[in-house]
């Protein structure tokens, strides 16, 4: 049995911190073969750099997956250059520095694909993220053995959408973006394990990561400010998919909440 561990939004230092100290840890209790996390809110809310990255890895991430603020950082440009794990959306413009996806081997010879893929609803504009899906499974035929998708979106109906249309064909789908995590996790008859979004890593005690002080004025007074993370109350938020190593069919999907009260 394959155990692969998908973590929601590290969202700014504090969600970093606890990843540093919690991540290896959870990583065994959970005995993950593989551990994807998106890496889209990690550099202060917004983006990702090199030093992050790397703090990441070395924590037990095989694998970053991206979102709309993954270019936030133009230092990071380079990291998408140089490191082949370190994903942005597939279906940004093709000319965009790094790769929506890679593969990965995990144990016994089979080969991982990992996608990340924007939505198009509420979201920045970016190409469809089914037909720029359809033309990459098309493209690598016979290249890996079981799919993974991050789909980092706004509406759940579109990530639903997306599960149907790639049901049996990607065995794994979990949504990012709206770091609330959701209780549909499922499996289907074709073999796909999926849920609508996994959630976050940040404050349980803020508006999605952000300080309540500095997400209210929003919505009391039309007033943007910058969105301080919050520090308090720190959950780890994902999921947990395995999957058959004989029929490649996903068997089991588990919401996973960590915190440090039951990490004692």
């Amino acid at each position: 049995m394959l155990r692969i561990l998908a973590v929601g939004d590290v969202f700014g230092t504090p969600g970093l911190n606890f990843v540093r100290k919690n991540l290896r840890r959870i990583k065994n209790l959970e005995q993950a073969d593989l551990v994807i996390v998106n890496a889209e809110n990690v550099h202060d809310g917004s983006g990702l750099d090199r030093n992050d990255a790397s703090d990441l890895f070395n924590s037990g991430a095989d694998v970053l997956t991206g979102g709309n603020h993954s270019f936030r950082r133009y230092a990071a440009f380079e990291l998408y250059e140089d490191e082949e794990t370190v994903l942005r959306p597939l279906n940004f413009p093709p000319n965009s520095p790094g790769n929506g996806y890679c593969i990965v081997p995990v144990k016994n010879g089979l080969r991982a694909l990992i996608i990340s893929v924007c939505g198009q609803v509420f979201m920045d504009p970016v190409d469809s993220p089914f037909y720029t899906v359809e033309r990459l499974l098309d493209s690598l035929k016979g290249k890996y053995d079981f799919a993974i998708c991050d789909f980092h979106g706004e509406a759940t109906s579109e990530k639903q959408a997306f599960m149907h249309y790639f049901d049996g064909r990607i065995q794994c789908v979990f949504g990012t973006h709206t770091h609330v995590q959701t209780a549909d996790e499922r499996l289907t008859s074709r073999g796909s394990g999926y849920i609508s979004d996994i959630g976050m890593c940040g404050s349980e005690d803020s508006v999605i990561g952000v300080s309540y002080e500095t997400a209210l004025s929003r919505f009391t007074s039309n007033i943007r400010m910058k969105g301080i993370p919050a520090s308090e109350n720190i959950n780890l938020c994902g999921a947990l998919f395995e999957i058959d190593e004989k029929t490649l069919y996903c068997t089991s999907v588990k919401r996973i909440k960590y915190n440090e009260g039951n990490l004692k």
